[in-house]
């Protein structure tokens, strides 16, 4: 049995398909007779548009991640889809034109128009290939591309089965598309690596299809079934290493080439253990199966070093909605002591300490992705986030310490949130400007399918419809759309357009200034010596010096009250003499300073440790012009650059 994988526009360029490369695996080692290859067509599409466009890179980026929830990508190949260059033009010209800017709305309608040609040449492609069994992948905006496809594949060769899996084809979605669109003849939902074996297995055999777990099949009549979901997760010793064979070659021959760094793709884990005991109430991933589970460390070990080794590729995007927390002291550890030198990217959780984030950084980890989403702990609340304001504050202070580059998101519209719970975030973001500020700017959250918010409508969104951008892409009434959308328009909930503006405009400052910004402490014993240079606090160092201010510093490490910091600072310095009233006007007076932060009766200081040379050869100046008496001769050398009265020094560049 021969099978083709085909893995359509817009599934990102720089990676190859984690799906399609456990399904070829699959195919090869689980299906007696059967081979799979797999079509990288998303770098077809690339080659192809621009030969004809003045297409980019960014462009690629925007179709394929950024207008994600505004649809762009699924409209742009409805028209191959329906067979119609201009499908839906006006419709989506008049929803769009205050979201898009001209250049996006010329390039979009002229991808509309040209698509279908495209479509048509893979078509034939793939029927050349005489597959006996076609499968496509639909992940975010893949959606119409691959119905388009399968909907050529089809008209060219009747006798092809088609089938369709992948993220949108999970529960109701998969059961929806399957009716809707009777040139595909199977879907598979759910975890596919086992389903679709199974299912090549019986049209093999010419067996009962009825026991496929999840697949959506035709009856002789041209019904759609929906055989039941399977009750449980597949067990981690199940899940295959990828094959990513042919990718890496079709990459570089290419004009994507040119535009990327390929990465390679791992999977360590599935689920979320958080969400397993507190279901973030916007998350909509992991759709069925929230359970966590992991695979060996030994195993996940042995995949990276196997893929690293035979691609030669040291980047690596490791897909776990969350990292399993054993691997920290397993896997981790045994990547450092490895040689080579990993560049990885991951999701934590944000109450991760520091020691535990140089770990990852000292086993390659340069991009992680905690989760922050506010600094607010009452909306991290209604999120049910299990983190405070303070502690991802921490997170973005520890990450800047260890070398990770944080990637978060600043979300807002939640029931029950009120301006008061941003105003004081707000009045403090300049402070944070030396930090990684957020991805992009405070977005509104989008209702997900599975998500509690979507599922639970007690919690503050009810008359839940699709998305506009579903009704101006498929031809379906809007009972059906229902059933497949993914993104769900809901009433406003939460803060009003004043406070949105006013957090938006904090944020573009801090995305302005950060590549400027600088807060450092460097911990000498007897005194902390703090180096600044933000555009909202005029002083450039300051000293501590008094030993109960430097203990209160030391405890603003981690998140702390004013009553358990004069409690434990009161024990490293017995007779202060400070009162709690004390504590609190000296925090008021950091907070001021911009190097404490406050949220919801707690403070955490700001200032990452230096981790170069500035500050030691601050201090070695300084201790030098101390000793030596000033000479007029050496006025503009470079150790001039002190002032010996005051002790103090410009910011190094």
């Amino acid at each position: 049995m021969r099978v083709l994988l085909v893995n359509m526009p817009w599934s990102p360029i720089d990676l190859p398909s984690l799906a399609l490369g456990i399904l070829k695996r699959s195919v090869d080692e689980r299906v007696p007779g059967a081979s799979a290859t797999v079509l990288h067509a998303n770098l077809e599409f690339t080659d192809w548009i621009t030969a004809r466009t003045g297409f980019t890179a960014d462009d690629y980026e925007y179709y394929a991640l950024s207008s994600y929830f505004m649809g762009c990508g699924d409209w742009v190949f409805s028209s191959a889809l329906y067979d119609d260059p201009a499908w839906r033009e006006k419709e989506f010209t008049e929803t769009m034109r205050t979201r898009l800017n001209k250049a996006r709305m010329k390039m979009s309608h002229e991808l509309h128009a040209v698509v279908p040609e495209f479509v048509d040449e893979m078509a034939r492609r793939i029927v050349a290939e005489n597959p006996d069994v076609v499968g496509f992948t639909s992940t975010f905006q893949q959606n119409t591309a691959a119905l388009a496809a399968a909907k050529h594949v089809k008209r060219l060769a009747p006798h092809i089965r088609t089938v369709i899996g992948g993220a949108n084809c999970d529960a109701e979605q998969g059961a929806a598309l399957h009716r809707n669109f009777d040139f595909v003849d199977f879907v598979v939902r759910g975890e596919g690596e086992a389903a679709f074996p199974q299912l090549l297995t019986a049209l093999g055999e010419g067996s009962d299809l009825s026991k496929v777990s999840g697949l959506c099949r035709r009856t002789e009549d041209g019904e759609s079934v929906a055989n039941a979901m399977a009750t449980s997760p597949l067990p981690p010793a199940t899940i295959l290493p990828p094959d990513y064979s042919g990718y890496f070659e079709r990459l570089a021959a290419s004009v994507a080439r040119n535009w990327v760094e390929p990465k390679l793709v791992v999977e360590g884990a599935r689920g979320c253990w958080w969400g397993e005991k507190h279901h973030c109430t916007f998350c909509g991933l992991n759709g069925s199966f929230m359970q966590f589970r992991s695979k060996s460390p030994d195993v996940f070990y042995d995949e990276i070093m196997d893929l690293a080794r035979r691609h030669k590729v040291l980047d690596m995007y490791v897909v776990d909605n969350i990292l399993d927390m054993g691997y920290l002291s397993t896997v981790l550890p045994r990547i450092i002591d490895s040689g080579y030198d990993l560049r990885l990217h991951i999701e934590i959780k944000a109450n991760m300490r520091r020691n535990q984030l140089r770990t990852l950084s000292d086993a390659g980890l340069i991009y992680v992705q905690p989760g922050i989403e506010s600094l607010n702990n009452r909306v991290l609340d209604l999120m049910d986030k299990g983190v405070s304001g303070c502690q991802n504050v921490r997170m973005l202070r520890d990450g800047a310490e260890t070398g990770l580059s944080v990637s978060w998101n600043y979300l807002h519209g939640f029931p029950g949130e009120s301006a008061e719970d941003y105003d004081g975030v707000i009045g403090q973001l300049a402070a944070l400007e030396h930090l990684d500020p957020p991805v992009d700017l405070s977005a509104r959250i989008a209702i997900e399918r599975f998500s509690p918010y979507f599922n639970r409508p007690e919690l503050g969104f009810d008359g839940l419809r699709p998305e506009a951008h579903y009704r101006f892409t498929y031809d379906l009434p809007e009972a059906e759309l229902y059933d497949l959308a993914y993104v769900f328009e809901a009433p406003e909930r939460g803060i009003t357009e004043p406070t949105v503006s006013a957090l938006n405009d904090a944020l573009a400052l801090w995305k302005k200034h950060h590549a400027d910004a600088r807060l450092t402490h460097t911990d000498l014993g007897s005194r902390i010596v703090l180096v600044s240079r933000r555009r909202a606090f005029p002083w450039r160092t300051k000293e501590l010096t008094d030993p109960f201010e430097l203990a209160l510093f030391r405890l603003l490490d981690q998140p702390h009250a004013p009553a358990a910091l004069l409690r434990k600072a009161g024990a490293r310095v017995p007779g202060h003499g400070r009162t709690e009233a004390d504590v609190e006007a000296l925090l008021t007076g950091w907070v001021g300073e911009g190097l404490v932060f406050t949220d919801a009766g707690q403070y955490v200081h700001l200032a990452p440790a230096a981790v170069n040379e500035d500050l030691l050869r601050l201090d070695f100046m300084r201790h030098t012009h101390a000793a030596t008496a000033p000479d007029p001769d050496a006025a503009h050398t470079g150790a001039a650059d002190v002032d010996t009265a005051s002790g103090r020094a410009p910011v190094p560049a």
